[in-house]
């Protein structure tokens, strides 16, 4: 199989590991407690695979420089991109409902709204690090010859949580199936194209460059995970979420080390 064909090989599994959390959280209805342990899970691999597949080997090819700029970018960049969903929009002004049940409707929307934007902001933070991500996977298989079986499995059991989560959270929030299909079947297919592109464009590219697009990934996943992952894990799992997230690391760390 030619390097290209690798490459889109490692941006579908990558991209197609969001699709199959996505449809599970659409098609099973999974306890919001599970939801959360996966999260945690998640957050977990994420952090290890940033630090040991991400932050470590742009340090060791492209120098700190680099890696220090694309790390700081790459958070600044989904911090942004958050604040632009989550800001409060002040709401048109109506007649207040009569009933006595006002608060309990106030809640429940303000619920789903909540429940909605936390989706989406995982979305974007999953768009946020899969551009760099899928890039990596493609420069990955001109450094190996081959497909990279630790940072293509790593990056697939990040995603699955990063999938699953998001669209539980947009489907508590009423967002239509229809939406939720399109938005990550384009994120999967953008994967699949910045992978090849980072096989295509970047073999002549400069080490320093490919450790700042490394790191924008590494910096956006972090900031993702702390913004987003951990805090609704928390919310749910509590005490249990630190030992999640502690599995989630030591599974990806243990493949790192094993591959």
């Amino acid at each position: 199989m030619s390097g290209v064909w690798l490459a889109a090989l490692s941006g579908l599994i990558g991209g197609g590991a969001l699709l199959v959390g996505s449809a599970v959280a659409w098609f099973v209805d999974i306890p919001t407690r599970v939801v959360a342990a996966i999260m945690a899970l998640g957050a977990g691999v994420l952090i290890s695979t940033l630090a040991f597949e991400l932050v470590e080997e742009a340090a060791e090819d492209g120098g700190l420089i680099p890696t220090t700029v694309g790390f700081l970018a790459g958070s600044i960049l989904y911090i942004v991109a958050d604040r632009l969903v989550t800001r409060p929009r002040r709401p048109a002004r109506q007649p207040a409902p009569a009933g006595p049940n006002i608060v309990a409707r106030r809640v429940s929307t303000g619920a789903g709204a909540a429940a909605g934007g936390g989706g989406l902001v995982i979305a974007i933070g999953a768009l946020i690090d899969g551009i760099p991500e899928s890039i990596v996977m493609g420069l990955s298989v001109l450094q190996v010859g081959g497909l990279s079986v630790p940072i293509v499995a790593a990056i697939a059991i990040s995603n699955i949580p990063e999938g699953l989560a998001s669209t539980a959270e947009l489907k508590r929030g009423g967002t239509s199936g229809a939406k939720v299909a399109v938005l990550w079947s384009s994120i999967a297919a953008i994967t699949v194209v910045a992978s090849v592109v980072g096989f295509l464009a970047f073999q002549a590219a400069p080490v320093g460059l490919i450790a700042v697009i490394t790191t924008i990934a590494a910096g956006g996943l972090l900031a993702m995970v702390c913004n987003t992952m951990i805090p609704e894990a928390f919310a749910e799992q509590r005490a249990l979420t630190g030992l999640y997230a502690t599995i989630g690391f030591l599974v990806a760390f243990l493949l790192h080390e094993l591959a």
